[in-house]
């Protein structure tokens, strides 16, 4: 593993890849966490790859498609056969909602030449969409790991991961100041290196437990919020390996959110919805200020 800082850093996602599916208007994005942790690295310049897994469909073909015109490698992308995941995006009350999803072929387990492959970068970015929690301590051994709890802030469900994390990502749009510093200090004693914490309109705090730096969100016309909490765990990762002040990358975080947020869906690339519903579930409903 290479020593930090890095002029060079090298970042691969892994899992979680679905397309967005704006029901209102019939078109369908690519998306997913790591999808898009991948392609919001690659627009800084970074050297990225996705692992995942589609199905040889229309859905698949528009994954596929935007992650090479974005720069992100795909040679460890698994096409099979099946449907690719979805989720169907509405409104409810004015905000947007997960109303069901289908996984399809996305669930897969990293192959030795899978973990092979990951060795070779500088951090993997997971999270709790990707299903992959049994093999984090692998990627670990491997590399430094960047993982995205979102919403599970509760001890049960960070504490089994957090000590293999090199950044640990929250969103804590519903916690209040003292919760989100019993967090923090909780995640930190729990060993992780880095933690970060979105709060929506309250801006993102990042810490060590020695240096601590919060950030501002960007005043923006503000299309779509879908991605934006990515685009700002994608900076950040991007910054810390780089060696940046702690200041100078959560400023440069909140200004790459902002324009993820000028357009629908998490970056661009839309298309009529096609999608193969398979054993489709209906999720808690989220609001808009928890979708990532």
């Amino acid at each position: 593993m290479r020593p930090l800082p890095l002029a060079d850093p090298r970042i691969v996602a892994v899992g979680d890849n679905v397309v967005d599916c704006y029901t209102a208007d019939g078109v369908m994005y690519p998306g997913g966490n790591c999808v898009n942790v991948s392609v919001y690295a690659a627009r800084e310049g970074v050297e990225t790859s996705y692992i995942g897994a589609v199905a040889e469909d229309t859905a698949g073909d528009l994954l596929r498609s935007a992650l090479r015109a974005e720069n992100v490698d795909t040679t460890r992308l698994r096409v099979e056969d099946g449907s690719t995941a979805y989720c169907r995006i509405g409104l409810v009350d004015g905000d947007r909602v997960f109303l069901n999803s289908g996984k399809g072929v996305s669930l897969f387990t990293p192959s030795e030449a899978d973990l092979d492959f990951i060795a070779g970068y500088d951090a993997l970015h997971v999270g709790d969409s990707s299903f992959l929690d049994a093999h984090v301590p692998d990627f670990a051994r491997r590399t430094r790991v960047s993982y995205d709890f979102s919403i599970r802030t509760q001890p049960e469900f960070w504490h089994p991961l957090v000590s293999h994390c090199f950044l640990a990502t929250f969103s804590g749009g519903d916690l209040d100041e003292a919760q989100v510093d019993e967090l923090i200090a909780g995640a930190l004693a729990g060993g992780a290196t880095w933690v970060l914490v979105t709060r929506g309109s309250r801006g993102a705090v990042l810490t060590d437990g020695a240096q601590r730096a919060s950030s501002t969100p960007v005043p923006t016309q503000v299309v779509d919020t879908l991605g934006a909490g990515d685009t700002l765990t994608a900076r950040v990762l991007i910054g810390l390996l780089r060696g940046e002040d702690l200041g100078t990358l959560m400023a440069a975080a909140s200004a790459s959110a902002a324009v993820t947020c000028t357009q629908f869906g998490a970056f661009g690339y839309g298309a009529p919805i096609d999608i193969t519903e398979t054993s489709p579930r209906t999720d808690d409903l989220l609001t808009e200020g928890e979708l990532r």
